[in-house]
């Protein structure tokens, strides 16, 4: 496979998002679903709506989001439909068409031939109604993970409720109570890879991927209390390789002079985190391999 092309930009700014986005030359088709974190209630490090407006408004997309599984197990205020749709007003996401894509059931299935854990990907049946898919991350550590970043976000993001137990669990479970119980960890990291492939592959192709590297705290978008950012703002990344930009950001933490950079690599291994990229590749849906261009 060839290597990947991940355009980078220090300049974290609105206006970079839509000038990196000419510059990767691919135009999305269809009606494009932007796909972001909503932030959980009491979250400080979230990218804001007020900062994607311009890229929104540029691909015509409508935002889209999945109800979450931790819920009352872990406190957050986004697993059920009725809550996540109180704090997505909160945050200012319902200035722009939204969709939660699983707010009404059925939830839609989409097979995984060569999954190594997951046969089958369980999202939010919306999902079915694009034609080509933006996302946009916000790259930084993750308690269970080690990171988030454009595969989290193709994963666990665009699966429902119950498609997030199943990934949690490995496979064991649908059940937003009992996933939190099974005790496979890389196969947990396996799934979100399996997962991942699934939703770049009905998508054929029709997708671009951004990771901001700001606000990197170790704690996830979905931690209601979430430590404070451990490292300098770095930059935007984008591509239309899910590996190649998650493994870019990685590389660039791993080789900056900034001291945060322990602390912040001390939870992506402690967690294996590198373990998704490298189950993501084996899949063969992206490369590890990439040219950096910056801008």
């Amino acid at each position: 496979m060839e290597k990947a092309k991940v355009y980078f930009c220090k300049e974290v700014s609105p206006s970079k998002l839509v000038e990196m986005y000419k510059k990767l030359g691919k135009e999305l088709p269809g009606k494009v679903a932007v796909k972001v974190h909503s932030g959980e209630q009491g979250n400080k490090n979230y990218l804001r709506p007020e900062f994607m407006k311009e890229m929104i408004e540029y691909v015509k997309g409508t935002v889209v989001e999945c109800n979450t599984a931790y819920g009352e197990r872990f406190g957050g205020e986004r697993d059920l439909t009725e809550k996540h749709l109180k704090v997505i007003e909160e945050h200012g996401w319902n200035r722009y068409p939204f969709d939660l894509m699983d707010r009404e059931g059925p939830d839609d299935e989409l097979e995984i031939p060569n999954g190594k854990i997951l046969k089958k990907d369980i999202v939010g049946k919306n999902l079915k109604n694009y034609d080509s898919m933006l996302i946009i991350s916000h790259f930084k550590g993750h308690p269970a993970g080690g990171y988030g970043g454009a595969l989290k976000q193709l994963s666990i993001g665009c699966a429902s409720s119950a498609g997030k137990a199943q990934i949690h669990s490995a496979g064991v479970s649908t059940d937003i109570i009992d996933c939190w119980d099974v005790d496979n960890h890389n196969g947990f990291l396996e799934s979100m890879a399996d997962a991942a492939s699934a939703v770049v592959n009905h998508f054929k192709g029709n997708m671009v991927f951004i990771n901001v590297m700001a606000n990197m705290s170790v704690d996830c978008d979905c931690c209601g209390v979430a430590e404070d950012p451990c490292m300098e703002d770095m930059g935007i990344l984008i591509s239309d390789d899910p590996i190649a930009i998650d493994q870019a950001c990685i590389d660039l933490v791993v080789n900056s002079n900034d001291p945060g950079k322990e602390h912040f690599m001390e939870r992506v291994n402690s967690r294996n985190g590198i373990h998704t990229i490298e189950a993501a590749a084996a899949l063969g849906f992206g490369t590890r391999e990439y040219e950096l261009i910056e801008i």
